[in-house]
C-alpha cells in the first residue's frame, strides 16, 4: 500500500482521534489549554493512539470509547516532547517555535506535567485497573529513558545495548503500552496481549531508529526540525555508533572531536555524515531498523488475517520508507 492509500484508508480513525483529543484536552486554565493545543495540534502522526485504536478492532473490540481511552498516549507522547525540548534547547518542533521559546521553560514543564496528569486521570476515569498498570509503568519508564540520554550526552564508548535501553525507555515502551492497552480493552488472552506488547516494541525499536537516521539524512522541510539536531547535542545514536566502533583510529578520533564542537558548523556535520557513510553506520543502522520491522510483522502473525492487521502491517512497512 503506498502513503497516500494508507493515510486514505486510516483517515476515518485519525478524524476520530482528532475529536476525541479536542474534546478532553480543556483545563479549567486558559494558559495550560493554549500550550496544550499548540503542542498536541502542530501536525503530529498520531501513531500511538492509531495503535491503540487498530490493536483493539484487531482483537475484536469495536465500542467507540477506545478513543477516548487512545488519546491519552498523545496526551503523554506531548508531555514528553514539552520536556525534551526544554533540556535540549531544541529551536523547532514540527515546523515551529518549540513551546519553550514561546512561553519559558518553566511555563512549558508544568504544562507538560499537566499533560502528564491529565493521561493519568483519562486511564482512572476508564476503571480499568490493568490499563492503569500499564500507564503508569510505562510512564516511569519514559522518565528514565529521558535521564538515561541526558546522562549519556558525548558517551563515545556507548554500547549498542545501553543505547538500545535508551530508546527502549523513550520510544519503545509506549508503543508497546499503546498496543498492549488496546488488547486489554478487548479482553485478549495473555498471549495475545504478549503479542501485541512485542508488536509495538518492535514498532518502536524501528521508529526511533529510523528517527535517528532522518536526523542525519533526513530534509529539514519534512521531518519539521533542523538536521543534524542530535550530532550537534552530542547525542550517539545507532548510525554514529556503528562508525564509532568500526573506524579506524584516526577516524575514530575525528569524529569524537567533530561531536564535541562547542561551535560545529554546517560543514563540521558534513564531514561526520562522510566518515560515517564510510564505515557503514547508515547502512548497518537500516539493516537494524528492518530487522525490527521483521519481528514487529511476525508478532503480528500470531493473529488470524483480517484487513486490520493488513493495515497494521502496512503501517508497520512505511516507518522504513518515511521521510519525516
Amino acid at each position: 500500500m503506498d502513503k497516500e492509500s494508507l493515510i486514505a484508508a486510516l483517515s476515518p480513525d485519525l478524524k476520530r482521534i482528532e475529536e476525541a483529543l479536542s474534546a478532553v484536552q480543556a483545563s479549567q486554565v486558559p494558559f495550560i489549554n493554549e500550550v496544550s493545543h499548540y503542542i498536541l495540534f502542530a501536525g503530529g502522526k498520531r501513531l500511538r493512539p492509531l495503535l491503540t485504536v487498530l490493536c483493539a478492532r484487531l482483537c475484536g473490540y469495536e465500542d467507540p470509547k477506545i478513543y477516548d481511552l487512545a488519546v491519552l498516549f498523545e496526551y503523554l507522547h506531548a508531555a514528553t516532547l514539552l520536556h525534551d525540548d526544554v533540556v535540549d534547547g531544541a529551536e523547532f518542533r514540527r515546523g515551529r517555535r518549540a513551546a519553550h521559546n514561546l512561553w519559558g521553560n518553566q511555563a512549558t514543564i508544568l504544562v507538560g506535567d499537566y499533560l502528564y496528569a491529565r493521561a493519568l486521570r483519562i486511564a482512572v476515569e476508564k476503571g480499568n485497573f490493568e490499563v492503569l498498570d500499564v500507564v503508569t509503568s510505562t510512564t516511569v519508564l519514559m522518565s528514565e529513558g529521558e535521564v538515561l540520554q541526558l546522562l549519556n550526552v558525548d558517551n563515545t564508548g556507548l554500547t549498542e545495548a545501553e543505547y538500545e535501553e535508551v530508546i527502549f525507555r523513550k520510544t519503545a515502551a509506549l508503543m508497546a503500552a499503546a498496543c498492549e492497552c488496546g488488547g486489554i480493552m478487548a479482553g485478549v488472552s495473555p498471549e495475545e496481549r504478549k503479542a501485541l506488547y512485542e508488536f509495538g516494541r518492535r514498532l518502536g525499536m524501528a521508529f526511533q531508529i529510523t528517527d535517528d537516521l532522518l536526523d542525519y539524512l533526513g530534509a529539514a522541510e519534512e521531518t519539521g526540525k533542523g538536521i543534524g539536531t542530535d550530532f550537534r547535542e552530542g547525542k550517539v545514536t545507532l548510525p554514529l555508533l556503528y562508525a564509532l566502533n568500526e573506524a579506524d583510529d584516526p577516524d575514530r578520533f575525528r569524529l569524537i572531536t567533530l561531536l564535541r564542537d562547542l561551535e560545529p558548523s554546517p560543514e563540521t556535520f558534513r564531514e561526520a555524515c562522510r566518515i560515517i557513510e564510510r564505515w557503514g553506520g547508515f547502512t548497518r543502522a537500516r539493516q537494524r531498523a528492518e530487522e525490527e520491522v521483521k519481528g514487529a510483522l511476525s508478532a503480528l502473525s500470531l493473529f488470524p488475517p483480517s484487513s486490520t492487521r493488513k493495515l497494521l502491517e502496512d503501517l508497520t512497512r512505511y516507518l522504513l520508507v518515511r521521510r519525516k
